[in-house]
């Protein structure tokens, strides 16, 4: 990337303090970027953002307060010009699909390391897209194997209902008291979504919703 005479202007949100402060660390060491704002928290990066509309967002998928995939709907609207992307050490591709959608430029794996990260970054900045080798394999065998209708997409907008509920621990009566249905109804739309998906009790079922965005922590 060649020296600009201004920098790009940059927001971190990241949760985990040690790699929120080594990301820093490398990108001060950059004079191509400049740190405008870091946080850890998904309410307050909405806000920071929003406010500082930074050039650049590095942003991970999973934040306590707003997942990424909620922030990046509620920002790319008003910061159509801001480049976002996603550190993470989450990769589905559902994930990847709903970040996408919601306007993510680039996914890097945490896993692949930081001069894949400092790559990605750089093709982003230049107005490109980019993929770690991680994400980038995901999605061409999503590509190659498309296959049935799977994941959240197989669900009917009850089932998702239902599948969002159980995942914040609410019982089969008290989600039947929610949805003003019977308890029968509701285990016969559990028993299907937990086929559809192929998981079998309720804590794979919380951990699928939370990567996916669906709940919070």
């Amino acid at each position: 990337m060649t020296t600009s005479a201004h920098p790009q202007r940059i927001v971190i949100v990241e949760d985990q303090t040690a790699i929120r402060e080594m990301l820093a660390e490398i990108l001060r060491s950059d004079q191509n970027y400049r740190i405008v704002g870091e946080c850890g928290d998904g309410q307050q990066a909405c806000k920071l953002c929003l406010e500082l509309k930074p050039d650049l967002i590095v942003l991970d998928a999973r934040l306590p307060g707003l997942s990424g995939v909620d922030i990046l709907r509620r920002i790319s609207k008003p910061l159509k010009q801001t480049r976002v992307l996603i550190f993470s050490a989450f990769e589905s591709p559902i994930l990847v699909r709903e970040m996408l959608e919601a306007g993510a430029h680039g996914f890097v794996e945490k896993t692949a390391g930081l001069s894949e990260f400092k790559k990605g970054l750089e093709t982003i900045a230049r107005g490109g897209t980019y993929f770690g080798p991680g994400v980038a394999a995901l999605l061409r065998n999503v590509v190659a194997h498309p296959g049935p209708a799977s994941g959240i997409d197989a669900l009917t907008r009850r089932e998702r209902e239902i599948l969002k509920l159980v995942a914040e621990s609410n019982s089969t009566r008290g989600i039947a008291e929610k949805l003003a249905i019977s308890a029968k109804t509701v285990d016969n739309h559990r028993t299907n979504l937990m086929r559809k998906l192929d998981m079998h009790d309720v804590a794979s079922l919380t951990r699928y919703s939370l990567e996916i965005g669906l709940i919070h922590h």
